[in-house]
């Protein structure tokens, strides 16, 4: 193996790293962006229900059913929507497009990189400039780049970009790809073009992991044109999803589960505030800001030792320099209630007071 071929094996290790790597039984886990344990009492509920049904394939009417409820929740048509297990899969779908030359912003999830890189698809890392909050710039995206992927929210800088500033990305010929995994996390999910069906070659991927505590089942939709969703899933095994899934999809998709996905969007917009001023009066961590996701990029000092300190602390977070744009400093932390956020304050309190402590014996 050459040294070129050890370059890419160890980038391509660190673009699949995440953050369920960073957590471990018995840790207060920071890592993991999932809201919750385990799924609502409801849900259960209408999971269970539905494993009776497990003796038999998947049928049309259970798809229908599930993208009905998907096109009704994002005022769509249902032959607009794909369901998928969950958002990732939509990534590795998207070699089935035969782009050209894809660009990619980053800092941002780093599956679809992945995906492409292996399909031998070209492409063109926008990075964008930490000086100006990470802002998307449409004129640093090549003009002959026919698929675009960004992230909105995007992981793991929480900036949300304004809907009109991601859609001005759209260009004939160009699909343009927007991840927005976390956008049920804003309150209104402000900014989204899930319901932009005018668009042209805009692909929209949800997933319902977040927010509903179903990274176990894999739950997801893409939103898009017909014809672009048949290119899409052009490769896909016949019953691509299973029964559970599109029971998932269609339950979190109902008006009353929307209801409390906002009312908890709301709830942690809240304490995402109140963790972001705690953190940022600590000695030395920078709070990246705005943030409108259900997490945090920070910056520290000496974050490699001070995220393993953490860790044997008790604590899990998230390395942020598997990210392009970020480096060994950054790391990325999901917003809790107040209890546990305390509890990653007290440590992460502790361990700076160590690096402190330790410089100046160096010193």
């Amino acid at each position: 193996m050459t040294s070129d071929d050890n370059q890419r094996t160890a980038e391509r290790a660190r673009l699949r790293h995440h953050g369920d790597v960073d957590a471990a039984p018995g840790l207060v886990d920071f890592a993991v962006n999932v809201r919750a344990e385990r799924p609502p009492a409801w849900l259960r509920d209408r999971l269970r229900a539905a494993v009776d049904r497990l003796g038999t394939y998947p049928s049309p009417d259970d798809d229908a059913a599930a993208r009905a409820a998907v096109a009704a929740r994002h005022g769509r048509r249902p032959d607009e929507v794909l369901v998928l297990n969950g958002g990732a899969e939509g990534f590795a779908l998207l070699p089935a497009l035969r782009p050209r030359h894809a660009a990619l912003v980053h800092p941002s999830f780093t599956e679809p990189e992945v995906a492409l890189a292996d399909a031998g698809v070209p492409i063109t890392r926008v990075v964008l400039d930490p000086a100006d909050g990470h802002t998307l710039r449409p004129e640093l995206v090549p003009a002959d780049a026919d698929l675009v992927v960004l992230g909105n929210p995007t992981n793991p800088t929480s900036v949300l970009h304004p809907a009109e500033v991601v859609r001005s990305l759209a260009r004939p010929g160009r699909v343009l790809v927007v991840d927005e995994a976390f956008a049920d996390a804003v309150p209104g999910e402000r900014e989204s073009l899930a319901g932009d069906a005018d668009t042209p070659g805009l692909l929209v991927l949800r997933s319902l992991t977040k927010t509903w505590a179903l990274p176990g089942l894999r739950a997801g939709y893409a939103l898009g044109a017909p014809d672009l969703l048949a290119r899409l899933a052009a490769p896909r095994p016949h019953w691509p999803v299973g029964t559970l899934v599109l029971e998932a999809v269609a339950a979190c998709c109902s008006p009353a589960a929307v209801a409390e996905a906002d009312a908890a969007a709301r709830e942690l917009a809240v304490h995402r505030a109140a963790l972001a001023d705690a953190l940022a009066a600590l000695p030395g961590v920078e709070v990246h800001h705005p943030a409108e996701g259900p997490f945090l990029l920070l910056r520290v000092p000496d974050g490699e030792r001070v995220r393993e300190g953490l860790r044997a602390r008790g604590v899990a977070v998230r390395r942020a320099d598997t990210f392009p744009g970020l480096g060994a400093d950054h790391l990325r932390v999901a917003v809790r209630d107040p209890e546990r956020n305390a509890l990653l304050l007290a440590a992460l309190r502790a361990e700076l007071s160590v690096s402190e402590f330790a410089l100046e014996v160096s010193a």
